[in-house]
């Protein structure tokens, strides 16, 4: 045998055994024989939503090439798919089929099981996913699994009508620096009720999260019971709830009555804090009862932070999950995963919508970035920021402390127009609020 028949024979049996070693598998998609993919997603309930405009460029692009067709079949929202998804897992009559992907919470994924749901890290080497944000991995990781892929991301933030707050900073002396410690941001709230005469200065959507978060950095540890619900034998956490609460008695902050954005711009408060998608409800414009308004001005910043300690943010959102069906389903799923993540695809995407991007690239790229209005540019200046300077925690999934956070909130918004109104001392209503949110 000569020596170049030699040389080739072990170039063709090094090339088998890398290969193998690799886990080399032939392609089951055949773009002459497309496979439909079925999608049901929440991004936007419109035609052309941010979401639909991905797929179409996919189906036009990768999807063409590699022989994929995604074909959205439904569009609903993140607080309503889980229960379409469990009825139509279940066969429940009358409702609709399973789709192939759709995106989910990680308390839906647990409700529908997830051996029935592809788990990504089979599919993604350790290069591939040590480009992702590793908490925002985590947060998809169920049962060991990491059965929701995260596309995007959304956190708290505290939006202010710039205009409205320069006056009182002026006369007042508080600046936006005050706002950076949950101190500062009672103090603030405590000045703007006297210098109104009588408004709340902020309404927060989800003050529980906030103080969950604010207890996380004081060292409240776990503050949940076995019950999935607070634990209430948790000192941090009681003195913490106590300061938010103390606010909102004395009606120098509030709970929205749904979204803080609607507050913000009729005037009745000059800031809100909610999801950092809120932005796309925000007006250019405040227009106060009277019927006078003015230009919005909006300032976005990060949540307060207790003072001196590291600050947490929450991540929240629903993630990619695909229905196990068959491995030719299972190989177009990760290819649209992984085109659909992309770091300037990502980001663009999000961009769009007021969420955070989902790879430690795409973040990089925001400087890059050219945003619509400035309001979305200061929005991912801060977004950028707590990324780098943030622990992120990841939002509690038991569906009894949906239930009781839900009912809280219910009895709060009903009774804090009564606060200022009441003889009852500031320190009594909070203490009431206290055993209300204790209550069974």
């Amino acid at each position: 045998m000569n020596s170049a028949r030699k040389l080739f024979l072990l170039f063709l049996i090094f090339s088998i055994s890398i290969c193998c070693l690799s886990g080399c598998k032939k392609s089951k998609l055949d773009k002459n024989k497309p496979v439909t993919l079925t999608m049901w997603h929440v991004y936007g309930e419109q035609a052309y939503s941010p979401m639909n405009r991905l797929i179409d460029e996919f189906n036009e692009t990768v999807g063409m090439e590699k022989g994929i067709i995604i074909n959205v079949t439904a569009m609903s929202n993140a607080s309503k798919i889980g229960e379409k998804l469990l009825d139509a897992h279940n066969k429940i009559p009358g409702s609709a089929e399973m789709p192939d992907l759709f995106f989910a919470h990680k308390s839906n994924a647990l409700e529908l099981g997830t051996d029935c749901l592809l788990d990504w890290n089979e599919y993604f080497s350790e290069k591939e996913l040590s480009a992702y944000v590793p908490e925002f991995l985590e947060d998809g990781t169920a049962e060991g699994k990491l059965s929701v892929f995260p596309v995007s991301k959304s956190t708290h933030l505290l939006f202010i009508a710039g205009g409205q707050f320069e006056r009182f900073s002026a006369d007042t002396g508080v600046t936006y620096e005050a706002l950076s410690t949950w101190d500062g941001f009672f103090d603030a709230a405590a000045k703007y009720y006297d210098w109104s005469g009588g408004k709340p200065f902020c309404a927060l959507d989800y003050p529980l999260r906030a103080i969950e978060l604010a207890a996380a950095e004081s060292g409240a540890g776990n503050i949940f019971a076995d019950n999935g619900f607070y634990d209430p034998s948790n000192v941090i956490f009681k003195q913490t709830f106590m300061k938010f609460a103390d606010s909102l008695a004395k009606g120098h902050i509030m709970l929205s009555n749904l979204y803080s954005n609607t507050q913000v711009m009729t005037g009745e408060v000059v800031a809100g804090i909610g999801s950092s998608a809120a932005i796309l409800y925000y007006n250019d414009t405040v227009t106060y009862e009277d019927g006078t308004s003015e230009p919005m001005d909006l300032d976005i910043l990060p949540l307060p932070a207790e003072n001196g300690k590291k600050p947490y943010i929450t991540q929240a959102g629903v993630g990619l999950c695909a229905y196990k069906t068959s491995s030719q389903k299972a190989e177009a799923a990760v290819i649209f995963a992984k085109w659909l993540t992309e770091p300037e695809r990502n980001l663009e995407f999000v961009s769009q919508t007021g969420y955070m991007p989902v790879t430690n690239g795409a973040f990089d790229k925001i400087d890059d970035c050219r945003f619509k209005t400035a309001d979305y540019e200061k929005l991912y200046a801060a977004l950028k920021k707590i990324k780098e300077s943030s622990e992120v925690l990841s939002e509690q999934q038991s569906p009894e402390y949906y239930s009781r956070v839900y009912a809280f909130y219910d009895y709060l918004r009903n009774e804090q127009k009564q606060f200022i109104l009441s003889n009852t001392p500031p320190e009594a209503l909070a203490e009431g609020l206290w055993q209300k949110l204790c209550e069974k």
